[in-house]
């Protein structure tokens, strides 16, 4: 078994680029569309992801993202910096204090190259990289289509244009995380599975790489659990930090891929955990399930972690690693 110790992206913003982009005089990072930002925009944002995969370095992940600096609107992002996509008002992000803009589809979803850019550019920085993509379930949920017309052609055309973004990934891209809070959060009713695994299907089919369908606040339905596992991903992943339990359960009953992510530091608490409660986390799921010889257990914080302060974002990062090595450690 693997053990690699990675991260969901979505960081926070380091402090200076934070404050030089707040001095670049009329702008607002998520108003402009990729490629249109002036040069010194663009300079403070290679700074912030030069800084963010130091970080991650610094703190021995195996994985490296390019930490999502540009994600003002978070999973929302890659709809809000479309063209064919108009932004409205301020809607608040789940069911806590960040917020994002609301996207409205207003026409096709063609593919932007978006997301591939800024992975491109993360290349010079890493050989270990890993790719982060809102799953087509949450980032429909996220938005409103006002050009589609019905719930399952938005969904699958969601699906559709999240293929083609990761289709363009650089070749250097090794694994790509797709995260799908809403699963939990916002889950779909039973008559949605299929068209749910479908969508999620379209994306996990068009990445040359090991895709982690990573889901958190919460454990899969079963009904819902067994459908993803009919998808060609390469891990699932369960949030230990807020629903353990039922996450163990869920192998236990239906079994889960080859692979697994495990959620095993609180990306929402500033409290930071020790590595001996990572290692602890991981030897209780592995001896909670029937079969624990995993070909790969992804080690991450159960959510983003744009939501801490830089320095508990960064200790967090270390509690992970050190904590991984310690289980590697173990005879």
């Amino acid at each position: 078994m693997e053990l690699v110790a990675t991260t969901v992206g979505l960081f926070p913003l380091p402090d200076a680029q934070r404050e030089r982009l707040a001095d670049l005089k009329g702008h607002q990072k998520s108003d402009l569309i990729d490629g249109d930002e002036p040069a010194d925009v663009t300079a403070a944002y290679d700074a912030a992801r030069e800084r963010l995969v130091a970080a991650q370095r610094d703190a021995g992940l195996d994985s490296i993202v390019e930490g999502q600096a540009r994600w003002d609107d978070m999973l929302a992002h890659p709809l809000c910096v479309h063209e064919n996509v108009r932004t409205e008002g301020i809607v608040r992000y789940y069911d806590n204090n960040n917020f994002y803009r609301e996207p409205v589809v207003e026409g096709p979803l063609t593919e932007s190259g978006d997301l591939a850019a800024d992975l491109r550019t993360a290349t010079h920085l890493t050989d270990d990289l890993q790719g982060v993509v809102p799953g087509p379930y949450s980032l429909a949920e996220l938005a409103t289509d006002d050009h589609y017309g019905d719930d399952a052609d938005f969904l699958a055309a969601v699906a559709d244009f999240l293929a083609g973004e990761v289709a363009a990934f650089p070749d250097e891209t090794e694994t790509v995380f797709l995260l799908e809070p809403s699963l939990v959060f916002d889950a779909p009713d039973d008559e949605t599975h299929e068209r749910v695994r479908d969508a999620v299907g379209t994306v996990v089919d068009a990445a040359d790489a090991d895709v982690v369908v990573h889901t958190y606040w919460g454990a899969l339905g079963e009904k819902l659990h067994a459908h993803l596992l009919d998808t060609d991903l390469d891990a699932l992943g369960y949030d230990l930090v807020t629903a353990h339990d039922e996450s163990a359960y869920l192998v236990q009953e239906y079994g889960t891929a080859d692979s697994v992510s495990l959620g095993l530091v609180d990306g929402q608490n500033t409290l930071v955990e020790d590595p001996d409660t990572v290692r602890e986390r991981i030897e209780w799921f592995r001896d909670s399930v029937p079969v624990s010889d995993f070909d790969t257990v992804y080690a991450t914080p159960n959510t983003e972690l744009f939501y801490l302060p830089v320095n508990k974002f960064e200790a967090k990062l270390h509690a992970l690693a050190e904590g991984v090595a310690v289980e590697e450690a173990q005879p």
